[in-house]
């Protein structure tokens, strides 16, 4: 992901999370940071940037801040292979755990993260905007179950 594709990023996120949508700036952010301790991708259907994904990694853990898909696109695979190319930067950098946290509301993206080995490990209550819970979870990359791609 480049500045350039922020416009189409910041649509994708006001209508994939309208109560607690990034701000432009929280993106730049995140963008400034990159490689050295981010590292965002986005989908690319056509000439349509349909998805994005980000993570942020530091010593031996990451966590996956972001996973996004526009609505026609979703169920289509693009947020597993988004997912597939964290991981994957994950393990280049020597991460041996992955964190994450997910809508207790989205059953979808809780099975897809649970398809691609990550485990509940606890729960924080009201932790998004609109007071929904937000379950957490983590995936060990210790060498052993890391070829799971959903």
């Amino acid at each position: 992901m480049t500045e350039a594709d922020l416009p189409a990023v910041l649509a994708i996120e006001r209508s994939t999370f309208p109560l607690d949508a990034w701000s432009e700036g929280m993106l730049r952010g995140e963008l400034a940071d990159q490689p050295r301790t981010r590292h965002y991708v986005v989908a690319v259907a056509g000439d349509e940037i349909v998805g994005y994904a980000g993570l942020a990694a530091a010593a031996d853990q990451a966590d996956v801040q972001t996973i996004a898909v526009l609505a026609g696109h979703q169920r289509s695979g693009i947020g597993s292979a988004m997912l597939t190319e964290l991981l994957a930067e994950a393990a280049r950098r020597g991460v041996t755990a992955v964190f994450l946290e997910v809508r207790a509301d989205n059953p979808p993206a809780q099975a897809m993260y649970e398809r691609f080995g990550f485990e509940r490990i606890g729960l924080r209550r009201d932790y998004y905007d609109d007071g929904t819970d937000a379950i957490m979870m983590m995936r060990s990359l210790n060498g052993q179950g890391d070829d799971r791609n959903g």
